[in-house]
């Protein structure tokens, strides 16, 4: 639809609907310089926006890999049963930001560079997004980043510079996840060019790359204390990072979203932390930006 005929389907003027757009409200697209709105987008933004929505019995969460939310999530699914949809599926942080924008999922995981900057690259990151005024962010965790690989590589390891050698196989991840953000700003700090890497393939999940290692097919991924745990794998730490999740407000005050921060304030959600290792769960479920 136009301006002019979503205007007059939604029964508003012109100048509402350009404002409605400025605001990262409405869905549109520009074609050849004209605002157009794609009618079952606008048909679910007015239900969505409905008295808590329509879809108030869905929670899709996209973005950002990590083992405990995915455990977190299957069993909040398997007690609720039909009586509502909630899914994680992990697409890396970059690709669930853009499905945040096109309003395709509810909350989508980010982590983007190390725990003591994530209050300025988050928003920063955020910031990109046309929609992101109508979004907060909420502490999920903090957890420990490293390099997931091989025990008899950790075993003949002397110091850091030799994970770097030829003869090791890596799994690189793609572009636009936390993981290959970690990994470029790892071999930034030792100097070295991404292309220097013996790269033996490219995953789309930190679990990809881990089984990839388990299979034998590569020896050394970033990737998460947890994962290394998940997969009786050695792992060295260079630090930990943050693990957001962005929504928009509406989201955030629905009733699936809060039973959500309530297991990962439980102590349930602690066990599990402390059996996959590497998490910190202080300010779980905190609002740590987007309260203007």
């Amino acid at each position: 639809m136009s301006v002019k005929q979503v205007a007059e389907y939604l029964h508003l003027n012109e100048k509402k609907i350009y404002s409605l757009i400025n605001e990262g409200g409405i869905p549109a697209t520009k074609i050849t310089g004209k605002w157009m709105f794609p009618r079952e987008l606008v048909d679910r933004w007015m239900l969505d926006s409905t008295h808590g929505g329509l879809l108030s019995d869905r929670l899709v969460i996209s973005g950002g890999e990590d083992p405990l939310l995915y455990y977190l999530i299957q069993e909040f699914a398997r007690e609720t049963g039909a009586h509502a949809l909630i899914s994680y599926t992990p697409t890396s942080t970059r690709l669930g930001l853009d499905l945040l924008q096109a309003n395709r999922v509810d909350a989508s995981g980010i982590h983007w560079g190390p725990e003591a900057e994530s209050h300025v690259r988050h928003p920063a990151l955020l910031s990109q997004y046309s929609q992101h005024r109508q979004w907060v962010l909420i502490r999920a965790f903090k957890r420990e980043q490293g390099l997931v690989m091989r025990r008899e590589i950790a075993e003949r390891l002397d110091n850091p510079q030799q994970l770097f050698n030829p003869g090791h196989r890596w799994v690189l991840r793609q572009t636009g996840s936390g993981a290959q953000r970690f990994l470029l700003e790892l071999l930034s700090h030792y100097g070295i060019n991404k292309d220097q890497l013996n790269g033996a393939l490219t995953a789309l999940s930190e679990r990809q790359a881990a089984a990839a290692i388990a299979m034998q097919r590569a020896d050394i991924a970033p990737g998460t204390r947890a994962t290394a745990t998940e997969y009786g794998m050695e792992f060295i730490p260079f630090g930990w990072v943050s693990f957001d999740l962005a929504l928009p407000r509406a989201i955030w005050f629905r009733r699936l979203f809060q039973d959500l921060l309530a297991r990962l304030k439980s102590q349930p959600c602690q066990a599990m932390a402390d059996i996959l290792n590497g998490y910190d769960l202080e300010g779980a479920g905190d609002l740590v930006w987007g309260d203007e």
